[in-house]
């Protein structure tokens, strides 16, 4: 992601009144990701990212406007960058200034979580440091000053509330005081065990490229699927995408070019095993995690040669295209132009491939997705870049895609990949008639 100036992330206003304060608490994992998938996010649930300070990038810690209590739990129900979110009560720089913070909180949003009936426990996170158990004790009997009625359950209680504090993002260098201390009522957790629960070490079908389960969730968040989209991978192979999208309710279908893929024959990718079982395909991927209703079909097609009817189809178009490093690019050709000739599968089926430049992929991609999405609609796509030669006009541009975000994961020293999002804003029979019109054809 690109971040403004000194790594910080512009405000970003919201018009809504009375927003509510919340502090989101961030796993330290894919930080460029994390972002837009917030933002993506607090779109699909109705609202707009929001932020009284400037946000600290690559902190786990962000205090959010949000106008409800519903929309933050809507967004941790779909967010696998995010740990928790809290109402936040009270924050500063010092212990004495988070005192005065909390002092200063309204006794009546307060009130109704700390009534004599209640039961409540305090629990203490600290990023960049470990305290003792008497440190921690300490800290929370300082807040004896909030009026606590209720009874203390560790076990089960009805409302808890953190204590969080952040000592830097330097582990050589600890300080004594942290930097920013929180306090904040507990409202709910992100979707962080779906990346084990989904895990492909788990997953019955994979190939050599088979997407990494949190990247996959990312994916499917950046491109905001929502319950009864459709959405579809032009280069679809082991399906590891469709999951992520089915599991939010979407309906999904794919095309490849690799025959043995998406019919699940040949040999397999795991260890120890030669062959490819019964149970090992796309549709079978889906029925293991209980999403096969949401499974539409996957099809032999070549994604430079569109086999669909012309129409807006796709809510979200979330791919990893092939770029030659463990996933060789090819598509389909005549006897003349060959390059080789694709092996004779267990079927008896040959198909004629050509090599397919990176640069043709993009472009067929972009066209695609631009004449298919529905407007708004994302596409969500990787990028293979080398690092020393990389600007921001390598990224491919299409009149009716707007750019959303820009995210790397490094892969080495010289290598990356981009995860690039890009929403529909215009349509593509205004776009043609419009180029149609600056470039009329030749009598």
């Amino acid at each position: 992601m690109r971040p403004g100036k000194a790594g910080e992330w512009p405000d970003m206003a919201l018009a809504a009144p009375a927003l509510r304060r919340y502090l989101l608490l961030l796993a330290q994992e894919h930080l460029e990701f994390r972002l837009p998938e917030i933002t993506s996010l607090l779109s699909l649930c109705g609202g707009q990212f929001s932020s009284e300070q400037e946000i600290r990038v690559n902190s786990p810690f962000w205090i959010l406007s949000i106008p409800s209590e519903e929309m933050a739990r809507g967004l941790m129900k779909r967010t696998v960058c995010a740990k928790s979110i809290f109402e936040l009560w009270g924050h500063g720089r010092s212990a004495g200034e988070l005192y005065a913070s909390l002092k200063s909180y309204p006794m009546d949003k307060m009130l109704p979580y700390l009534q004599s009936d209640s039961t409540y426990k305090v629990h203490i996170h600290t990023f960049n440091k470990t305290l003792t158990q008497a440190q921690k004790i300490k800290k929370i009997d300082a807040l004896e000053f909030l009026p606590f009625k209720g009874k203390v359950n560790l076990k089960n209680p009805e409302h808890i509330f953190w204590i969080l504090e952040d000592y830097g993002m330097d582990p050589n260098n600890v300080p004594e005081e942290p930097f920013h201390l929180y306090f904040g009522r507990w409202i709910a957790d992100g979707q962080r065990e779906l990346i084990e629960s989904y895990s492909v070490k788990k997953r019955h079908f994979i190939g050599n490229t088979s997407m990494d389960a949190c990247l996959s969730f990312i994916m499917a968040n950046h491109g905001r699927v929502k319950p009864n989209d459709v959405v579809y991978d032009p280069f679809v192979g082991t399906g590891g995408l469709l999951i992520s999208s089915a599991h939010f309710g979407a309906y999904v279908c794919g095309t490849d070019i690799d025959y043995n893929t998406i019919h699940g024959l040949g040999k397999a990718s795991r260890k120890n095993q030669k062959w490819r079982g019964p149970d090992e395909n796309i549709r079978a991927n889906l029925r293991q995690y209980g999403l096969e209703k949401y499974y539409l079909d996957a099809l032999v097609s070549d994604s430079s040669r569109p086999i669909w009817r012309k129409g807006m189809l796709f809510d979200a178009i979330i791919t990893d295209p092939p770029y030659g490093i463990r996933e060789a690019t090819r598509r389909t050709g005549s006897q003349k132009e060959t390059v080789k000739t694709a092996e004779r599968s267990t079927e008896n089926h040959i198909f004629v491939s050509s090599s397919y430049h990176l640069s043709d992929i993009f472009f067929d991609l972009l066209k695609f997705a631009a004449e298919y999405l529905v407007m708004g609609g994302r596409l969500v796509y990787w990028l293979p870049i080398y690092r020393p030669e990389y600007t921001e006009e390598i990224v491919p541009r299409h009149p009716c895609l707007k750019l959303i975000s820009n995210c790397e994961q490094m892969l080495s020293s010289h290598t990356s990949r981009r995860l690039i999002t890009m929403e529909k804003v215009k349509e593509f029979k205004k776009y043609l008639n419009t180029a149609q019109e600056k470039n009329p054809p030749i009598a």
